[in-house]
């Protein structure tokens, strides 16, 4: 297949993907250089980035400011020139600081979603940093386009948009995105309804876009995500009209990726019955594998119940939750997969074996 390379402004990368951002743990330096050095964009995730750091459990908001440097860096080392983003969580307590840092450590690109990223630019002033929200509406494309122009004078370097067929927290509602769970082959999801109509949304965002970079004298690129697993995939997203395509859960059973191999197994074992749609402490809805964290999660165990705030969230309230997202994503990625939350996509089941990032890329962009 032939492909374009994807271009925001100044960065260009020779395939035109993003591998997605996935907390806690599981895309840090390892896997985003591994991209990054194979011509994709690599984006670490900030969420509890320093989980590992010696002092994380009594102050973990230093300790994760330290790592994103540290992660920045060590990505850089193995990028071979390629291009390193960050994902970072509008959610996030202290989101400003996080920012900051990541900017202040040379971060070529920011990916801002769960909540939209109204205050970016300001974040970000004075740097060569790219920034870019996370939408899955038309209306929501058009509320940070209209802001950021009337406010900032200025506009989004790239859109990415996330689909119903995404992984971790969703920017739909459960009934959608069980709805979306429920098909259960390939030729199905071809044929749904919903899906189609999502596509129409895809082009409406993609419509939105255009004036914008018509006003700003450069083309604003706009990527897909959620459900893209085959080069198949690809060409139908590129074939939409979209600059390009950003996949993640592909590229959790890869050895580069940071997780632990019993997370990546979880992710080659399961079928798609395993997948579900869990309701998350931050509020929102998200797909993850089904175990059994999940089952007793939803049968109101107290098992779960926080201990201890590790200041993730900025609304979160530890005595109204039933478990720490923290806790359980930590567990997950240290290899505790029992008794901790699988995000996934809603094709992490086509999940066979364990590959290298460069047998992915080749799959992808063959």
């Amino acid at each position: 297949m032939e492909s374009k390379p994807l271009i925001i402004r100044d960065l260009v990368a020779k395939f035109p993907l993003i591998q997605g951002g996935m907390g806690v743990g599981v895309s840090l330096s390892g896997l985003a250089g591994a991209v990054a050095a194979e011509g994709g964009i690599g984006v670490l995730s900030t969420a509890q980035i320093g989980y590992d750091e010696p002092d994380w459990d009594d102050h973990p908001i230093e300790a994760n400011l330290r790592a994103i440097g540290r992660h920045i860096k060590a990505a850089r080392e193995k990028a071979s020139g390629g291009i390193i983003g960050a994902n970072i969580m509008v959610a996030t307590r202290f989101y400003e600081k996080y920012v900051k840092a990541a900017v202040a450590h040379g971060i070529d690109l920011i990916i801002s979603g769960a909540g939209l990223p109204v205050e970016l630019p300001a974040y970000v002033e004075g740097s060569d940093t790219k920034i870019a929200p996370i939408v899955s509406s038309a209306k929501s494309a058009m509320v940070i386009l209209k802001m950021w122009d009337r406010k900032y004078k200025r506009c989004p370097d790239l859109v990415v948009i996330e689909g119903p067929l995404a992984g971790g927290h969703l920017g739909f509602d459960a009934e959608t995105a069980e709805q979306v769970q429920s098909l259960d082959s390939r030729d199905q999801y071809k044929d749904s309804e919903l899906l189609y109509g999502y596509e129409d949304e895809i082009k409406k965002i993609i419509e939105a876009v255009q004036p914008y970079s018509e006003k700003y004298g450069y083309r604003i690129p706009v990527v897909v995500a959620g459900g893209i697993h085959t080069a198949e995939d690809v060409k139908h997203i590129l074939d939409l009209g979209a600059d390009g395509v950003q996949v993640a859960s592909r590229f959790v059973t890869t050895e580069e990726c940071d997780a632990s191999m019993e997370y990546k197994m979880a992710y080659v074992n399961a079928e798609q019955k395993d997948i579900a749609i869990v309701k998350s402490p931050v509020g929102m809805p998200g797909r993850a594998i089904r175990n059994s964290f999940i089952k007793k999660c939803t049968s109101g165990t107290e098992e779960y119940k926080p201990k201890k705030c590790h200041q993730c969230i900025e609304k979160c309230h530890p005595s109204e939750i039933p478990y720490c997202i923290t806790d359980a994503l930590l567990n997950a990625v240290r290899g505790k997969v029992e008794d901790g939350l699988l995000f996934c996509g809603a094709k992490a089941y086509c999940a066979k074996r364990i590959e290298t990032v460069k047998e992915v890329m080749e799959d992808l962009f063959p």
